[in-house]
């Protein structure tokens, strides 16, 4: 089975990992689907950009120039490369969704503790998609 458009979200800093989402991608699109990466920079709450708080001002603008990085790495690799702002699993969701994508491909680490009580943005769009979602788990190491 092939599908038409598969959506790859790609966490900054994850190189290997993403290259082996967008792998997998390509092999579910076939040769006549397309792949696009999203990369999701997570707005910071209200809350903490204020100034009683002392957040350091150049922590959005870090956060994009990593986001910048992630769109360099993949450009020119024959895939389409999305930048979104906000909450990474509603953004993903959104994106799958309002680009009638069929497919999403996912990487999640291994499920621990924290996993259980927090969740994470693998499990939050698995539960949630209207599209095939394929999650890839991280290598173990040895």
């Amino acid at each position: 089975m092939s599908y038409s458009k598969v959506l790859v979200p790609v966490v900054p800093g994850h190189g290997e990992e993403a290259w082996r989402a967008v792998e997998v991608a390509r092999s579910l699109a076939g040769d006549e689907g397309t792949v696009t990466i999203i990369t999701v920079v997570e707005d910071l709450p209200r809350y903490l950009t204020a100034e009683a708080y002392a957040v350091d001002p150049g922590l959005m603008e870090s956060q994009r120039e990593v986001a910048k990085a992630v769109v360099d790495e993949f450009l020119g690799q024959g895939l389409e490369v999305q930048v979104a702002y906000g909450h990474p699993t509603r953004e993903i969701l959104d994106e799958a969704e309002k680009g009638g994508y069929d497919c999403i491909v996912i990487a999640s680490s291994q499920p621990g503790w924290k996993h259980f009580f927090l969740g994470s943005t693998a499990s939050g769009v698995v539960r949630h998609a209207h599209c095939s979602v394929h999650v890839l788990r991280e290598k173990p190491t040895a």
